[in-house]
């Protein structure tokens, strides 16, 4: 509902002040949330607010409004869908850093400020073989805030020309995850983000780089595919679910 990027120009470049940019905000949420009012599970409501160092990204609701944007965000979206999962979501806090420890001190002051907070997203844009293994210890600490967590946008790329033992190992990284995510009740879904490499968007923005899905580009199924079937296969559920 509310992103840094992709805004109309009118937004990002209307020099307003911070009441009025509030109340674009809201007005935007509340059109949008109220608009699918009851039939949506969850709402990603503030997305990729942080840079990688864990400072705040200097985007215009940033600047203009300040962190407390969103709170207010959060707030307007719990009034335009009382029902839905609120998220906040971004990318490369998967594991324990800097930028993860950003996103769990705020969430820990929202929800002590009584804001309307479900859940956190964890993008899981990956690279093979180059990410701390601490994810499960990482989405456990929200967990234990009260917080659902979810694995939102999984992709699990690496340079090509493909090899066999780059095939291998993206095999063992879906599994890895896969694996963290069922270690946490809390842990509620993996997204991956698009069926086969030809849809990959990866190409497009890391050249050079892609087959970083479960399908290969004939919409066949990869290693990959069959080691996160194995883990899925394997799990013991825990927690419980509702359709």
């Amino acid at each position: 509902l509310v992103w840094h990027s992709q805004l109309p120009s009118w937004v990002s470049s209307g020099g307003f002040d911070n009441a009025t940019l509030i109340s674009i905000m809201q007005n935007h949420i509340a059109n949008v949330a109220g608009h699918y009012k009851g039939q949506v599970y969850a709402w990603d409501v503030v997305n990729e607010m942080f840079n990688d160092d864990g400072t705040w990204r200097t985007s215009v609701f940033y600047t203009t409004i300040g962190p407390s944007y969103i709170a207010i965000a959060l707030r307007a979206a719990r009034a335009a869908d009382p029902t839905a999962k609120l998220y906040l979501n971004d990318y490369n806090t998967d594991w324990t850093g800097s930028k993860s420890d950003a996103m769990y001190n705020l969430a820990k002051d929202l929800l002590a400020q009584g804001v309307p907070l479900d859940g956190i997203g964890f993008q899981a844009h990956l690279i093979v073989n180059s990410f701390s293994r601490t994810f499960q210890a990482n989405y456990q600490r929200f967990a234990d805030l009260g917080l659902d967590v979810a694995i939102t946008e999984l992709d699990i790329r690496y340079t090509l020309p493909q090899t066999d033992a780059l095939v291998t190992a993206q095999a063992e990284n879906y599994k890895y995850v896969t694996n963290a995510c069922l270690a946490v009740s809390r842990c509620v879904g993996i997204t991956v983000w698009d069926t086969s490499d030809d849809y990959s968007w990866i190409p497009s923005v890391f050249s050079g780089q892609g087959n970083a899905l479960l399908f290969d580009s004939n919409k066949k199924p990869k290693p990959a595919y069959y080691s996160v079937a194995d883990a899925l296969a394997a799990a013991t559920v825990k927690g419980t679910w509702s359709p």
